[in-house]
């Protein structure tokens, strides 16, 4: 698998890739857990979704940031704690009841993923140095995908200092940035894609098909966080969940995306499957 076309292949050797958004939660499992990413690829994950916060003391950590009241139970907040205090830190369940699960960081985190899947580090674009100084570090250069705003300046950090890590800009309704980074020294490998509606300008055929052309994956977020902010013009997970996956998962996948990042990896594995 070269490191120029390492997304292109596991797509024509797995079809449509599954992205585990935060590896998979359930029960006593929290997400962003080593346990949540062993239960992810156990249940059909293709890619490994997590997030980047980085401690008081300078160390990454895998942990969405801000949400420490959310999967902590607890008014704290990382980047102000050393990393002997967060050591004694452990995630609550989804009934705010603590579990024996803590916070592994970067380093842990790709160590016990290398060379099982893809990798797509997410959250990370305020350390993006250090964290593909880690990337290299654990000799992943042909595992990792780096998402990251549609910013110019994200884009120029990994020209310097990544041009051959996978990158992908995230577009929020238009195309800001594609005809900048065609210019550039980087592995531009596709796009993720948000959008609101079907008539957005980032789900026209022409448009998908300019990135297809150009051998780029596109990637699509059936996940919701709010149904006040629909992520995917409302072809979302809850939509296949609960009895019209044709209209959820179907939609994305007869629209041409390659990546689906979900919540519900085996329901959308079998889904894929059955198709």
């Amino acid at each position: 698998m070269s490191k120029r076309n390492a997304l292109a292949q596991a797509r024509q050797d797995r079809g449509v890739l599954i992205a585990a958004h935060r590896g998979m939660a359930a029960g006593n499992i929290p997400c962003n857990t080593i346990a949540a990413f062993e239960a992810a690829l156990h249940q059909g994950a293709d890619v490994l979704e997590t997030d980047i916060t980085v401690s008081g003391d300078g160390q990454l950590l895998i942990f969405h940031p801000k949400q420490e009241k959310n999967h902590l139970h607890q008014d704290i907040h990382l980047e102000q704690m050393t990393m002997e205090e967060i050591r004694q830190l452990r995630f609550v369940n989804i009934d705010n009841d603590v579990t024996p699960y803590g916070i592994a960081t970067l380093d842990e985190f790709l160590e016990t993923f290398k060379n099982r899947c893809l990798i797509n580090l997410d959250h990370g674009w305020g350390c993006m140095p250090e964290m593909i100084r880690a990337v290299r570090h654990h000799g992943l250069e042909e595992q990792v995908l780096i998402k990251a705003p549609d910013k110019l300046k994200y884009a120029e950090i990994m020209e310097e200092l990544a041009p051959d890590l996978l990158f992908m800009p995230i577009y929020k309704e238009k195309d800001t940035l594609t005809e900048q980074l065609e210019q550039m020294n980087i592995n531009f490998a596709g796009a993720e894609l948000v959008f609101a509606r079907d008539d957005s300008p980032l789900v026209q055929d022409d448009y998908l098909k300019a990135h297809h052309d150009k051998g780029r994956m596109l990637w699509c977020n059936a996940i919701l966080y709010s149904y006040k902010a629909q992520l995917s013009g409302g072809h979302t997970d809850d939509v296949a969940v609960m009895g019209d996956p044709g209209n959820g998962w179907g939609w994305i996948i007869d629209k041409g995306f390659d990546i689906i990042q979900t919540d519900w990896v085996m329901p959308l594995r079998q889904f894929i499957n059955n198709r």
